[in-house]
Protein backbone atom coordinates (compact mmCIF):
# COMPACT_ATOMS: atom_id res chain seq x y z
CA UNK A 1 0.00 0.00 0.00
CA UNK A 2 1.09 3.57 -0.69
CA UNK A 3 1.51 5.99 1.61
CA UNK A 4 1.70 10.02 1.26
CA UNK A 5 1.82 12.63 3.24
CA UNK A 6 1.74 12.23 7.32
CA UNK A 7 -1.24 11.05 9.10
CA UNK A 8 -2.66 13.62 12.01
CA UNK A 9 -5.34 13.93 14.56
CA UNK A 10 -8.04 14.95 12.00
CA UNK A 11 -11.55 13.74 13.14
CA UNK A 12 -14.60 14.59 11.38
CA UNK A 13 -18.25 13.26 11.66
CA UNK A 14 -20.93 13.30 9.30
CA UNK A 15 -24.46 13.55 10.49
CA UNK A 16 -27.17 12.88 7.92
CA UNK A 17 -31.10 13.35 8.96
CA UNK A 18 -32.87 9.71 8.22
CA UNK A 19 -35.41 9.85 5.36
CA UNK A 20 -35.92 14.20 5.97
CA UNK A 21 -38.99 15.15 4.09
CA UNK A 22 -40.80 12.25 5.95
CA UNK A 23 -39.19 13.10 9.28
CA UNK A 24 -40.08 16.59 9.28
CA UNK A 25 -43.50 15.76 8.52
CA UNK A 26 -44.30 13.00 11.09
CA UNK A 27 -42.65 15.91 13.82
CA UNK A 28 -45.91 17.34 13.74
CA UNK A 29 -48.02 14.94 12.63
CA UNK A 30 -47.40 11.49 14.46
CA UNK A 31 -50.49 9.28 13.21
CA UNK A 32 -47.50 9.19 9.83
CA UNK A 33 -45.50 7.46 12.47
CA UNK A 34 -45.15 3.22 11.65
CA UNK A 35 -46.69 3.51 7.78
CA UNK A 36 -45.65 4.04 4.45
CA UNK A 37 -44.94 7.60 3.56
CA UNK A 38 -43.84 9.10 0.56
CA UNK A 39 -43.13 12.61 -0.09
CA UNK A 40 -43.28 14.17 -3.74
CA UNK A 41 -41.10 15.96 -6.31
CA UNK A 42 -42.62 19.26 -7.73
CA UNK A 43 -45.99 19.20 -9.58
CA UNK A 44 -46.94 15.69 -7.48
CA UNK A 45 -44.67 14.12 -9.96
CA UNK A 46 -42.11 11.61 -8.46
CA UNK A 47 -41.08 10.36 -5.13
CA UNK A 48 -38.05 12.11 -3.56
CA UNK A 49 -38.04 10.66 0.02
CA UNK A 50 -39.42 7.43 1.36
CA UNK A 51 -40.05 6.32 4.65
CA UNK A 52 -38.46 2.70 5.42
CA UNK A 53 -42.03 0.96 5.23
CA UNK A 54 -42.12 2.45 1.72
CA UNK A 55 -38.46 1.07 1.09
CA UNK A 56 -39.67 -2.00 2.57
CA UNK A 57 -42.21 -2.18 -0.11
CA UNK A 58 -39.97 -2.17 -2.82
CA UNK A 59 -41.41 1.17 -4.17
CA UNK A 60 -37.75 3.24 -5.51
CA UNK A 61 -36.98 6.32 -5.25
CA UNK A 62 -37.88 8.31 -8.65
CA UNK A 63 -40.87 6.26 -9.30
CA UNK A 64 -43.93 8.23 -10.47
CA UNK A 65 -45.99 8.52 -7.45
CA UNK A 66 -49.76 8.39 -9.34
CA UNK A 67 -48.05 4.11 -10.22
CA UNK A 68 -47.91 3.26 -6.61
CA UNK A 69 -50.45 5.20 -4.78
CA UNK A 70 -53.03 2.73 -4.73
CA UNK A 71 -50.41 -0.07 -3.19
CA UNK A 72 -49.26 2.51 -0.53
CA UNK A 73 -53.01 3.72 0.49
CA UNK A 74 -52.99 -0.41 0.88
CA UNK A 75 -51.02 -0.54 3.30
CA UNK A 76 -52.21 2.48 5.25
CA UNK A 77 -49.96 5.19 4.10
CA UNK A 78 -50.25 8.09 2.11
CA UNK A 79 -48.21 10.45 -0.34
CA UNK A 80 -47.30 14.01 0.64
CA UNK A 81 -46.30 17.27 -1.66
CA UNK A 82 -43.10 18.32 -0.59
CA UNK A 83 -43.05 21.43 1.67
CA UNK A 84 -40.20 23.35 1.23
CA UNK A 85 -40.85 25.59 4.21
CA UNK A 86 -41.46 23.07 6.48
CA UNK A 87 -37.81 21.37 4.78
CA UNK A 88 -35.93 24.65 5.18
CA UNK A 89 -36.95 25.77 8.92
CA UNK A 90 -36.65 22.27 10.31
CA UNK A 91 -33.11 21.73 8.67
CA UNK A 92 -32.11 25.25 9.73
CA UNK A 93 -32.79 24.13 13.41
CA UNK A 94 -31.03 20.51 13.26
CA UNK A 95 -27.85 22.50 12.06
CA UNK A 96 -28.30 25.40 14.94
CA UNK A 97 -28.15 22.10 17.23
CA UNK A 98 -25.33 20.38 15.39
CA UNK A 99 -23.31 23.60 16.08
CA UNK A 100 -23.47 23.34 19.97
CA UNK A 101 -20.94 19.85 19.41
CA UNK A 102 -18.66 21.97 17.45
CA UNK A 103 -17.28 25.04 16.51
CA UNK A 104 -16.50 23.86 13.04
CA UNK A 105 -19.85 22.58 10.95
CA UNK A 106 -19.82 22.55 7.68
CA UNK A 107 -23.57 22.85 5.92
CA UNK A 108 -23.09 19.89 3.33
CA UNK A 109 -27.00 20.00 2.19
CA UNK A 110 -30.37 20.47 3.56
CA UNK A 111 -30.08 17.23 5.47
CA UNK A 112 -25.99 16.85 5.85
CA UNK A 113 -23.69 18.58 8.14
CA UNK A 114 -19.90 17.90 8.73
CA UNK A 115 -18.37 18.75 12.39
CA UNK A 116 -14.87 19.30 12.75
CA UNK A 117 -13.85 17.69 15.75
CA UNK A 118 -10.11 18.01 15.67
CA UNK A 119 -8.98 18.30 20.01
CA UNK A 120 -11.87 15.73 20.37
CA UNK A 121 -9.35 12.57 20.12
CA UNK A 122 -9.68 11.90 24.17
CA UNK A 123 -13.33 11.96 24.49
CA UNK A 124 -15.18 8.88 24.06
CA UNK A 125 -15.96 9.03 20.72
CA UNK A 126 -18.39 6.88 20.46
CA UNK A 127 -21.05 7.87 23.02
CA UNK A 128 -20.39 11.54 21.89
CA UNK A 129 -22.03 10.41 18.64
CA UNK A 130 -24.80 8.84 20.37
CA UNK A 131 -25.27 11.92 22.32
CA UNK A 132 -25.45 13.81 18.87
CA UNK A 133 -28.21 11.87 17.54
CA UNK A 134 -30.38 11.47 21.23
CA UNK A 135 -29.93 15.63 21.50
CA UNK A 136 -31.10 16.36 17.69
CA UNK A 137 -33.97 14.07 18.11
CA UNK A 138 -35.12 15.42 21.43
CA UNK A 139 -34.67 18.94 20.48
CA UNK A 140 -36.29 18.41 16.48
CA UNK A 141 -37.71 15.62 16.38
CA UNK A 142 -35.64 14.62 13.40
CA UNK A 143 -33.39 11.15 13.51
CA UNK A 144 -30.29 11.12 12.02
CA UNK A 145 -27.44 9.18 11.78
CA UNK A 146 -23.93 10.25 13.04
CA UNK A 147 -20.70 8.61 11.54
CA UNK A 148 -17.49 9.44 12.62
CA UNK A 149 -13.57 9.13 11.86
CA UNK A 150 -10.30 10.44 10.35
CA UNK A 151 -11.67 12.17 6.88
CA UNK A 152 -14.73 12.97 5.09
CA UNK A 153 -14.85 10.07 2.85
CA UNK A 154 -14.40 7.55 5.82
CA UNK A 155 -17.37 9.38 8.24
CA UNK A 156 -19.43 9.03 5.07
CA UNK A 157 -18.17 5.67 4.90
CA UNK A 158 -19.15 5.22 9.15
CA UNK A 159 -22.12 6.90 8.32
CA UNK A 160 -23.46 4.59 5.81
CA UNK A 161 -23.23 1.75 8.05
CA UNK A 162 -24.79 3.26 11.40
CA UNK A 163 -28.16 3.99 9.30
CA UNK A 164 -28.04 0.47 7.55
CA UNK A 165 -27.20 -1.75 10.44
CA UNK A 166 -29.36 -1.44 13.56
CA UNK A 167 -27.02 -2.96 15.54
CA UNK A 168 -24.80 0.62 15.73
CA UNK A 169 -27.82 2.33 16.85
CA UNK A 170 -27.40 5.24 14.68
CA UNK A 171 -23.98 5.88 15.19
CA UNK A 172 -20.24 4.74 14.48
CA UNK A 173 -17.36 5.52 15.13
CA UNK A 174 -14.46 4.50 12.61
CA UNK A 175 -11.30 5.22 14.10
CA UNK A 176 -9.20 1.80 14.58
CA UNK A 177 -7.38 0.85 11.66
CA UNK A 178 -8.93 -2.88 11.94
CA UNK A 179 -12.54 -2.11 11.77
CA UNK A 180 -12.35 0.57 9.19
CA UNK A 181 -10.45 -2.46 7.12
CA UNK A 182 -13.24 -4.77 7.63
CA UNK A 183 -15.94 -1.77 6.85
CA UNK A 184 -14.22 -1.23 3.35
CA UNK A 185 -14.22 -4.67 2.51
CA UNK A 186 -17.68 -4.48 2.72
CA UNK A 187 -18.40 -1.05 0.97
CA UNK A 188 -18.92 -1.48 -3.08
CA UNK A 189 -16.79 1.26 -4.74
CA UNK A 190 -19.91 2.67 -6.35
CA UNK A 191 -20.75 3.78 -2.71
CA UNK A 192 -17.12 5.48 -2.43
CA UNK A 193 -17.92 9.52 -1.82
CA UNK A 194 -16.48 10.70 -4.83
CA UNK A 195 -16.56 7.79 -7.14
CA UNK A 196 -19.96 6.76 -7.98
CA UNK A 197 -21.21 5.58 -11.27
CA UNK A 198 -18.73 7.54 -12.81
CA UNK A 199 -16.10 5.47 -12.24
CA UNK A 200 -17.76 2.27 -11.12
CA UNK A 201 -18.00 0.21 -14.33
CA UNK A 202 -14.48 1.40 -15.05
CA UNK A 203 -13.03 0.14 -11.86
CA UNK A 204 -14.61 -3.28 -11.86
CA UNK A 205 -13.01 -4.16 -14.94
CA UNK A 206 -9.75 -3.46 -13.30
CA UNK A 207 -11.08 -5.82 -10.70
CA UNK A 208 -11.38 -3.05 -8.13
CA UNK A 209 -15.31 -3.61 -6.62
CA UNK A 210 -14.78 -2.86 -3.48
CA UNK A 211 -13.90 0.54 -0.70
CA UNK A 212 -10.72 -1.42 0.48
CA UNK A 213 -9.34 -2.51 -2.68
CA UNK A 214 -9.49 0.96 -4.22
CA UNK A 215 -7.64 1.87 -1.00
CA UNK A 216 -4.89 -0.12 -1.61
CA UNK A 217 -4.70 0.60 -5.55
CA UNK A 218 -1.31 2.24 -6.94
CA UNK A 219 -0.79 5.68 -6.78
CA UNK A 220 0.01 6.37 -10.46
CA UNK A 221 -3.10 4.13 -11.78
CA UNK A 222 -5.49 6.19 -9.74
CA UNK A 223 -4.29 9.58 -10.38
CA UNK A 224 -3.54 8.49 -14.28
CA UNK A 225 -7.40 7.23 -14.92
CA UNK A 226 -9.00 9.10 -11.68
CA UNK A 227 -7.54 12.34 -11.89
CA UNK A 228 -6.13 14.17 -8.68
CA UNK A 229 -9.40 14.13 -6.85
CA UNK A 230 -9.49 10.85 -7.28
CA UNK A 231 -6.21 10.28 -5.63
CA UNK A 232 -7.23 12.78 -2.76
CA UNK A 233 -10.66 10.41 -2.52
CA UNK A 234 -7.97 7.39 -1.96
CA UNK A 235 -5.75 8.87 0.11
CA UNK A 236 -8.89 9.86 2.08
CA UNK A 237 -9.77 6.34 2.23
CA UNK A 238 -6.30 6.09 3.96
CA UNK A 239 -6.86 8.11 6.48
CA UNK A 240 -4.75 11.55 5.27
CA UNK A 241 -6.69 14.04 5.58
CA UNK A 242 -7.31 15.74 2.03
CA UNK A 243 -10.69 17.29 1.71
CA UNK A 244 -10.88 20.68 4.36
CA UNK A 245 -14.19 21.62 6.18
CA UNK A 246 -15.45 23.98 4.72
CA UNK A 247 -17.10 26.25 7.64
CA UNK A 248 -18.59 28.94 5.44
CA UNK A 249 -19.90 28.39 1.73
CA UNK A 250 -19.06 30.96 -0.82
CA UNK A 251 -22.05 33.19 -1.67
CA UNK A 252 -23.19 31.93 -4.91
CA UNK A 253 -22.41 33.22 -8.55
CA UNK A 254 -25.48 32.72 -9.48
CA UNK A 255 -29.07 32.24 -8.06
CA UNK A 256 -31.38 30.34 -10.35
CA UNK A 257 -35.03 30.37 -9.70
CA UNK A 258 -37.85 27.92 -12.03
CA UNK A 259 -40.62 25.95 -11.97
CA UNK A 260 -42.49 23.93 -13.76
CA UNK A 261 -46.53 24.84 -13.91
CA UNK A 262 -49.22 22.73 -12.40
CA UNK A 263 -50.86 23.10 -15.90
CA UNK A 264 -49.69 24.12 -19.30
CA UNK A 265 -49.40 28.07 -19.59
CA UNK A 266 -50.06 30.20 -22.50
CA UNK A 267 -51.07 33.85 -21.41
CA UNK A 268 -48.72 36.51 -21.29
CA UNK A 269 -50.35 37.45 -18.02
CA UNK A 270 -49.69 34.29 -16.43
CA UNK A 271 -46.31 34.58 -17.58
CA UNK A 272 -45.59 37.83 -16.02
CA UNK A 273 -46.91 36.87 -12.39
CA UNK A 274 -44.91 33.87 -12.56
CA UNK A 275 -41.84 35.47 -13.58
CA UNK A 276 -42.41 38.09 -10.88
CA UNK A 277 -42.61 35.42 -8.00
CA UNK A 278 -39.52 34.07 -8.94
CA UNK A 279 -37.63 37.28 -9.16
CA UNK A 280 -38.97 37.52 -5.75
CA UNK A 281 -37.59 34.67 -4.49
CA UNK A 282 -34.10 34.94 -6.04
CA UNK A 283 -33.64 38.87 -5.00
CA UNK A 284 -34.28 37.66 -1.32
CA UNK A 285 -31.21 34.72 -1.59
CA UNK A 286 -29.47 37.54 -2.97
CA UNK A 287 -30.15 40.03 0.20
CA UNK A 288 -29.72 36.87 2.32
CA UNK A 289 -25.82 36.71 1.34
CA UNK A 290 -25.26 40.80 1.21
CA UNK A 291 -24.42 40.27 -2.90
CA UNK A 292 -25.77 41.97 -5.59
CA UNK A 293 -26.37 40.96 -9.45
CA UNK A 294 -24.85 42.50 -12.40
CA UNK A 295 -26.74 40.00 -15.34
CA UNK A 296 -30.25 39.20 -15.15
CA UNK A 297 -31.30 36.54 -17.44
CA UNK A 298 -35.07 35.05 -18.41
CA UNK A 299 -35.84 31.30 -19.83
CA UNK A 300 -39.15 29.96 -20.96
CA UNK A 301 -39.41 26.48 -22.24
CA UNK A 302 -42.29 24.40 -23.71
CA UNK A 303 -42.90 20.61 -22.55
CA UNK A 304 -40.16 19.05 -24.84
CA UNK A 305 -42.08 15.61 -24.30
CA UNK A 306 -45.71 16.96 -25.43
CA UNK A 307 -47.03 17.12 -29.21
CA UNK A 308 -46.72 20.62 -31.07
CA UNK A 309 -44.75 23.09 -31.52
CA UNK A 310 -41.76 23.76 -29.16
CA UNK A 311 -39.91 26.98 -28.09
CA UNK A 312 -37.36 27.40 -25.88
CA UNK A 313 -35.40 30.68 -25.38
CA UNK A 314 -33.96 33.45 -23.23
CA UNK A 315 -32.91 37.00 -23.43
CA UNK A 316 -30.38 38.30 -20.74
CA UNK A 317 -29.92 42.07 -19.52
CA UNK A 318 -26.66 43.63 -17.45
CA UNK A 319 -27.51 45.90 -14.66
CA UNK A 320 -25.95 48.88 -14.09
CA UNK A 321 -25.11 49.27 -11.29
CA UNK A 322 -25.51 46.13 -9.78
CA UNK A 323 -28.62 45.73 -8.16
CA UNK A 324 -30.73 43.36 -5.55
CA UNK A 325 -33.65 45.94 -5.46
CA UNK A 326 -36.95 43.78 -6.05
CA UNK A 327 -39.05 46.35 -7.77
CA UNK A 328 -36.07 47.19 -10.46
CA UNK A 329 -35.27 43.40 -10.96
CA UNK A 330 -39.21 43.03 -11.47
CA UNK A 331 -39.26 45.44 -14.33
CA UNK A 332 -36.58 44.18 -15.98
CA UNK A 333 -37.60 40.92 -15.93
CA UNK A 334 -40.63 41.84 -17.43
CA UNK A 335 -39.28 43.61 -19.99
CA UNK A 336 -37.16 40.50 -21.12
CA UNK A 337 -40.25 38.10 -21.14
CA UNK A 338 -42.32 41.10 -23.30
CA UNK A 339 -39.31 40.30 -25.83
CA UNK A 340 -38.96 36.74 -25.29
CA UNK A 341 -42.87 35.83 -25.15
CA UNK A 342 -44.55 34.07 -28.30
CA UNK A 343 -48.57 33.53 -28.32
CA UNK A 344 -49.88 30.16 -29.79
CA UNK A 345 -47.53 28.03 -27.01
CA UNK A 346 -48.00 26.12 -24.55
CA UNK A 347 -45.12 26.79 -21.73
CA UNK A 348 -44.08 24.25 -19.03
CA UNK A 349 -41.17 26.13 -17.34
CA UNK A 350 -40.31 29.25 -16.74
CA UNK A 351 -37.51 31.00 -14.41
CA UNK A 352 -34.74 33.88 -13.86
CA UNK A 353 -30.98 33.65 -13.24
CA UNK A 354 -29.20 36.52 -11.14
CA UNK A 355 -25.43 36.18 -12.26
CA UNK A 356 -22.17 38.27 -12.22
CA UNK A 357 -22.48 38.85 -8.20
CA UNK A 358 -20.61 40.15 -6.27
CA UNK A 359 -20.46 41.56 -2.44
CA UNK A 360 -22.33 44.48 -1.80
CA UNK A 361 -19.79 46.17 -0.22
CA UNK A 362 -17.81 45.84 -3.47
CA UNK A 363 -20.26 48.13 -5.22
CA UNK A 364 -18.02 51.35 -6.50
CA UNK A 365 -19.12 54.43 -3.56
CA UNK A 366 -20.13 56.49 -6.62
CA UNK A 367 -23.25 54.12 -7.41
CA UNK A 368 -24.77 54.25 -3.71
CA UNK A 369 -27.34 56.40 -4.18
CA UNK A 370 -28.48 55.33 -7.96
CA UNK A 371 -28.46 51.43 -6.93
CA UNK A 372 -30.41 49.61 -4.12
CA UNK A 373 -28.27 50.47 -1.33
CA UNK A 374 -29.49 53.89 -1.08
CA UNK A 375 -30.81 54.39 2.38
CA UNK A 376 -34.34 54.32 1.37
CA UNK A 377 -34.74 51.45 -0.79
CA UNK A 378 -32.33 48.81 1.44
CA UNK A 379 -34.79 49.81 4.54
CA UNK A 380 -37.59 48.76 2.77
CA UNK A 381 -35.93 45.35 1.52
CA UNK A 382 -34.77 44.54 5.17
CA UNK A 383 -38.31 45.72 6.21
CA UNK A 384 -40.23 43.87 4.47
CA UNK A 385 -37.50 40.40 4.12
CA UNK A 386 -37.93 40.56 7.65
CA UNK A 387 -42.03 40.50 8.12
CA UNK A 388 -42.19 37.80 6.11
CA UNK A 389 -39.36 35.89 7.76
CA UNK A 390 -41.59 36.58 10.96
CA UNK A 391 -45.14 35.96 9.42
CA UNK A 392 -44.66 33.45 6.66
CA UNK A 393 -43.83 33.77 2.70
CA UNK A 394 -45.89 36.44 1.14
CA UNK A 395 -47.09 37.77 4.38
CA UNK A 396 -46.12 40.92 1.92
CA UNK A 397 -45.98 40.42 -2.00
CA UNK A 398 -45.89 42.55 -5.12
CA UNK A 399 -48.81 42.86 -7.04
CA UNK A 400 -47.09 41.81 -10.10
CA UNK A 401 -47.09 38.40 -8.65
CA UNK A 402 -50.63 38.07 -9.04
CA UNK A 403 -53.22 36.34 -6.08
CA UNK A 404 -55.26 33.80 -7.86
CA UNK A 405 -51.90 32.11 -9.23
CA UNK A 406 -53.12 29.25 -11.26
CA UNK A 407 -50.09 28.59 -13.14
CA UNK A 408 -48.60 27.42 -9.60
CA UNK A 409 -46.88 24.07 -9.49
CA UNK A 410 -49.40 21.59 -8.55
CA UNK A 411 -49.33 20.39 -4.65
CA UNK A 412 -52.65 18.85 -3.99
CA UNK A 413 -51.21 16.57 -0.66
CA UNK A 414 -49.37 19.93 0.74
CA UNK A 415 -49.56 19.40 4.11
CA UNK A 416 -50.00 22.58 6.65
CA UNK A 417 -46.60 25.23 6.90
CA UNK A 418 -46.35 24.24 10.51
CA UNK A 419 -43.13 26.22 11.50
CA UNK A 420 -43.76 29.37 9.08
CA UNK A 421 -47.31 30.33 8.99
CA UNK A 422 -48.93 31.74 11.84
CA UNK A 423 -52.51 30.11 10.63
CA UNK A 424 -50.49 26.67 10.90
CA UNK A 425 -49.07 26.74 13.87
CA UNK A 426 -49.92 23.35 15.60
CA UNK A 427 -53.26 24.02 18.60
CA UNK A 428 -52.25 22.01 21.71
CA UNK A 429 -55.91 21.04 23.01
Amino acid sequence: MNTTGLKNDNIVALVDCNNFYVSCERVFNPKLNNKPVAVLSNNDGCIVSRSQEIKDLKIPMGAPGFKYEGLIKKHGGTLLSSNYALYADMSSRVMEVLALFSPEVEIYSIDEAFLGLNGFKNRDLENFGKKIKRTVFQWTGIPVSVGISQTKTLAKVANHFAKRYSAFQGSLCLLDDERIAKALAKTPVSEVWGIGRQYDKFLRQHKIETALQLRDAEDKFIEHYLTSMGLKTVLELRGYACIDLDEAPANKKSIVTSRSFGKQVSSLNDLQEAISEYVTRAAEKLRKQKSVAGLLMVFLSTNRFKEGPQYNNSLSTTLFPPTAYTPELIKTALNLLDDLYLPGFEFKKAGVMLADIIPEKDVPLSFMDTNYLDDKRKKLMEAMDKLNRTYGQDTLFYASSGIKKDWKMKRAKLSPHYTTHWNDLPKVK
